[in-house]
């Protein structure tokens, strides 16, 4: 395994391995979401790259940024573990050379949700992204499901930019007792650990109820409120059953729709997300 840490070593990394290229970007402190990625990548493409950056540009909250998890030690154990094959790992001023002026801000499916709770976030996103995209020039990109509007933003991105990278979503990685895995579980203290699942109990309750027959979204997005109120810990910031496509909220569920929302416990805010039928968000 090979790990770079700037643009001119990651070029001369890539013109010497077999493609396709398989790419998994992360911000680190990697844990099981990550390996099914690479093990994606893996099974698909003939060599795979794994990018290693905590991104300035998408944290609105500054104290955010500082308090993600960091162990470039432990995330590299990981990838090698994995059969990754080059590992790249830049400073930010790689990223971001002096003078960078550049914003890439997409549209329609960037402004709910996320991006209406978290102003400024998708642009983050979809320029760092953007950029690793085009340093890599991969056939593949892998993401997961539980970031499903990431995943969307992304393709619209990668769309009309015209970039080829296929992304490619995969499903979520959740705990045994449904929590979905995320890097910032870790700032859960024991009490808040042991209520996070409410928030995939809420959203398997809602699945039921359209599952069993019911279309009204109103009545979706209540049985989700009702099964996090039974948690005294969680504190709901949104609840949405939304488009498949467009993410607009949908007053009837007629087609393929994401069932989504953000809970924080104390100061840690998770997401996560069912998807109700198949549309653009699963593949």
């Amino acid at each position: 395994m090979r790990v770079v840490r700037t643009r001119t070593a990651l070029r001369d990394a890539l013109a010497v391995v077999p493609r396709p290229l398989g790419l998994v970007p992360t911000m680190g402190w990697l844990h099981e979401g990550h390996r099914a990625l690479m093990r994606q990548s893996r099974a698909a493409d003939a060599t795979t790259v794994v990018t290693s950056f905590v991104n300035p540009r998408q944290f609105n909250v500054p104290e955010d940024y500082t308090r993600y998890p960091r162990s470039e030690a432990r995330d590299l154990a990981i990838c090698e573990s994995e059969g990754v094959d080059i590992v790249f790992a830049p400073d930010a001023s790689e990223i971001y050379p002096p003078g960078f002026d550049t914003v890439v801000s997409v549209g329609a499916v960037a402004r709910p949700l996320e991006g209406a709770a978290r102003p400024g976030h998708f642009d983050g996103v979809a320029t760092v992204v953007a950029i690793l995209f085009d340093l890599v020039g991969a056939e593949h990109a892998y993401f997961g499901q539980k970031d499903a509007q990431q995943v969307m933003v992304i393709r619209q991105m990668a769309r009309d930019l015209a970039i080829a990278t296929r992304v490619i979503a995969c499903p979520t990685v959740r705990e045994p007792d449904g929590l979905a895995l995320s890097s910032r579980n870790v700032h859960l203290t024991p009490e808040q650990r042991a209520a996070a699942p409410v928030l995939h109990r809420a959203l398997l309750a809602a699945r039921a109820r359209w599952e069993a027959g019911e279309r009204s979204g109103d009545a979706l997005r209540e049985t989700v409120r009702s099964e996090l109120a039974r948690e005294p810990l969680a504190d709901f910031e949104y609840v949405s059953v939304a488009d498949g496509s467009t993410l607009a909220e949908l007053d009837r569920v007629e087609g393929p729709a994401l069932l989504s929302l953000a809970v924080r416990f104390g100061t840690t805010r998770l997401i996560d997300n069912e998807l109700l039928g198949v549309g653009p968000a699963t593949t």
